[in-house]
């Protein structure tokens, strides 16, 4: 890699760091929100979470990923693509709002559960909007303001969940935490619109953009109606098939693996424009790096897998023993993070170079198999049938998506299983020092210690250098340098 820091690894860093505290955060008040209400009352909660971010994304129908890529392309249009989005989006909004209040209404669920839906909604709404004005920042290859807001909008959720659990006051305002930290994020996203990046509203709409953002917006809408189902959907029909303690079971793996996924997100969130641009103007650079994508993700996911695997029981100690159903699919989906991870970035290459439609065709393939077999193994294994399904679907989407990416890149596959077979050898090590200690010492010195000696195996089979560390270093000490977007050498 070269001296020059290039935004991709300003970006990914500080977007990374970002996302260490705000997923601390998130899980810290999930883990005291979870023992102090208990598996019933954690599935209410989260099937109301759950029901509402899928009916979400029919709000934004795949509009924000379009509005940063074309801002990337074409920053002078920034103002009449923010204000098309942003026009289109409320009617959307309100469509998808009236169809939550008449399905939730219509369907047999407690009256907490339909007041939960109703806030979730609300937060539904704005948080459509926030990626909105964040997609604008994301265009001009700036993730700070993001950053910043992610982890400002944990510490509100975390402080309205203690004194709602210290004061005792109930499910509903354990909701509205939620509430008020997305109407903070809201507000201050389309501040940095505003003043930052200097865009207005043009409240009369263009209707040939509108019409040309929503052709070309029309798959990535498919693939993220059909991603945001894929996500969701386990929850509601565990919730419908085995009732509110099986989601509540659940939760406890899912949250973990969501919690996990900040380290593809942040890379990729920078990824994405600037496999855009290497689209359009260096096809060998595109090459390089979706090689050191798949890299740097196999080095994080195989470590964080395997020991996942090995340390679950220990994990849900940190749970009441309500919980201990969990540590078996627990183990499941972290089998499932290698793919996980290793989908973002073979996603966001066919997206960022106008693939979206194959994309969004095996996302389509991976929904009809995640619906055949939750209805399958839902009711036979209840939260273990959701979490086989979740590792079966993923490998299936990498499956799918490993397949395309021939055709767009011409990448060296040997140097990436040559990566894949030292990260696999220094794992073993690893795996084979946190069995033997996760019954020694304590579960914070036990993952310490594994994790230092798989880097160090690591590094003593040439999976990374030195060279590698300094440019991460300086990453964060070096100033930025615009927008410009350099190669990653």
């Amino acid at each position: 890699m070269t001296a020059k820091i290039t935004n991709i690894a300003k970006n990914t860093s500080y977007f990374t760091l970002a996302l260490i505290l705000q997923k601390i955060i998130s899980f810290t008040y999930f883990i005291l929100i979870a023992r102090a209400i208990g598996p019933a009352d954690l599935g209410k909660y989260y099937f109301a979470i759950s029901f509402t971010s899928i009916f979400g994304i029919f709000i934004d129908i795949g509009q924000s990923s379009v509005l940063t890529r074309e801002v990337a392309k074409r920053p002078e249009d920034a103002g009449r693509y923010f204000s098309s989005v942003f026009l289109f989006k409320l009617p959307l909004a309100l469509l998808s709002s009236l169809a939550v209040l008449a399905i939730i209404n219509f369907a047999n669920y407690p009256e907490i559960t339909r007041q939960l839906v109703y806030l979730s909604m609300f937060c539904m709404v704005l948080d459509s909007f926030t990626l909105t004005f964040f997609a604008i920042s994301r265009g001009f290859h700036n993730l700070k303001y993001e950053s910043i807001s992610s982890i400002i909008f944990q510490l509100i959720v975390f402080i309205v969940v203690l004194a709602a659990l210290k004061f005792n006051l109930g499910l509903i305002w354990l909701m509205m935490s939620l509430v008020s930290a997305s109407l903070y994020n809201t507000a201050y996203s389309f501040f940095i619109v505003k003043k930052r990046w200097g865009l207005k509203i043009n409240w009369r709409p263009d209707k040939t953009l509108i019409k040309s953002i929503l052709l070309v917006s029309l798959p990535f809408a498919v693939y993220a109606i059909f991603q945001r189902v894929y996500m969701y959907l386990d929850s509601v029909l565990l919730s419908l098939l085995a009732g509110d303690h099986q989601v509540g079971i659940y939760q406890i793996p899912f949250k973990i693996i969501f919690a996990l996924q900040f380290l593809p997100l942040a890379f990729v969130a920078s990824l994405f424009p600037a496999m855009s641009h290497y689209w359009h103007k260096n096809r060998e650079q595109l090459s390089v790096t979706f090689e050191r994508a798949m890299n740097y993700l196999i080095i994080i996911s195989l470590p964080i897998s395997v020991g996942g695997i090995i340390l679950a029981d220990k994990i849900m100690v940190i749970f009441k023993s309500g919980f201990s159903d969990a540590i078996l699919p627990l183990q499941i989906t972290m089998a499932a993070v290698i793919f996980m991870f290793l989908n973002f970035p073979v996603g966001s290459l066919l997206n960022a170079c106008d693939r979206q439609k194959i994309n969004t065709i095996n996302m389509g393939v991976v929904l009809a198999a995640s619906v055949i077999l939750n209805l399958i193994l839902i009711p036979r294994y209840q939260a273990v049938g959701a979490s086989l399904t979740v590792l079966l679907t993923n490998l299936l989407m990498f499956i799918l998506g490993m397949a395309v990416v021939p055709r767009i890149t011409k990448y060296d596959y040997k140097k990436i299983i040559i990566m894949f077979l030292k990260s696999l050898l220094a794992v073993i090590i690893m795996g084979a020092v946190g069995y033997y200690l996760k019954n020694q010492i304590n579960l914070i010195l036990t993952i310490i210690f594994s994790g230092l000696s798989y880097f160090i195996a690591l590094y003593a089979f040439r999976g990374f250098k030195k060279e590698d560390i300094a440019s991460i270093y300086q990453s964060f000490v070096k100033k930025e340098s615009g927008n410009n977007i350099e190669p990653i050498a």
